[in-house]
């Protein structure tokens, strides 16, 4: 995702997606809860412009991250036209907060997102909050000049003020390969917190250490989306449309 300041992309080559089994669902199904599989997402911020999000939702996107916040200074100036436009346009979509461990802490990030957009309703149209932690695109290295030991009690501060702020797990985006790495293979979110894994593959992704399957599965960056200009990111959702309002709704 690294929509930081500015925009750096660091995950594998962008492949077409081709997997036939993730369909697009028409815009006649926006209020039907269904076993329709693997539902269709994007990922958005200011580098997007202004986003048609009627035309998205008629085109089959069904949810959408939002960046609101980066670090305890940043908020993204799109987010407050994305974020009410994708609600009233039927999206289920959610804010996102791009982590900087190496400025402050979990909780004082966790804070400033939630205080900044990043909260959760049980409105039947938000998802939880996502922490994007992944390659530092910026100075002070890969894993943002922390010890392995370091990111994992940067991670856990943030992921426990997130839940005693809102009452959500945060979702966690990542890659394996950064996770892997960067928290020495950690598995200590698995069993708590939703994955949204960054993969750019035409087959199945690969999964951080600490997590048995994918929640949501960003596939390409270079993705083609009505009323999105140029080039977009692309999500699935691992599972029904009845799961991912589940998820939203927290009743899963």
């Amino acid at each position: 995702m690294r929509k930081a300041l500015p925009r750096l992309l660091a995950f594998a080559a962008a492949a077409v997606m081709t997997i036939g089994s993730l369909l697009a669902v028409p815009a006649s199904a926006q209020a039907d809860v269904s076993t329709q599989a693997n539902p269709q997402g994007v990922d958005v911020s200011h580098w997007q412009g202004t986003v048609n999000w009627t035309a998205a939702r008629n085109a089959g996107i069904e949810f959408a991250y939002i960046k609101a916040t980066e670090g305890t200074t940043y908020k993204d100036p799109s987010f407050n036209t994305n974020y009410p436009n994708a609600y009233y346009a039927g999206v289920i979509r959610g804010a996102y907060h791009f982590a900087r461990p190496n400025i402050s802490s979990g909780a004082t990030q966790a804070n400033y997102f939630v205080n900044n957009g990043g909260g959760w309703s049980a409105d039947n149209l938000t998802l939880p909050g996502a922490l994007d932690i992944e390659w530092n695109p910026y100075s002070g290295g890969t894993c943002y000049g922390l010890s392995t030991t370091g990111i994992r009690n940067w991670i856990t501060d943030f992921a426990n003020t997130y839940k005693s702020r809102t009452g959500r797990d945060v979702v966690i985006y990542t890659a394996a390969s950064w996770w892997n790495q960067c928290t020495g293979s950690w598995t200590g979110r698995g069993t708590t917190n939703p994955l949204w894994v960054a993969h750019y593959t035409t087959g199945s992704p690969a999964i951080p250490a600490g997590w048995p399957v994918y929640t949501i599965w960003q596939y390409t960056s270079s993705g083609s989306v009505p009323g999105i200009s140029g080039n977009a990111d692309r999500n699935v959702f691992n599972g029904s449309r009845a799961r991912l309002l589940a998820l939203a709704n927290n009743t899963a």
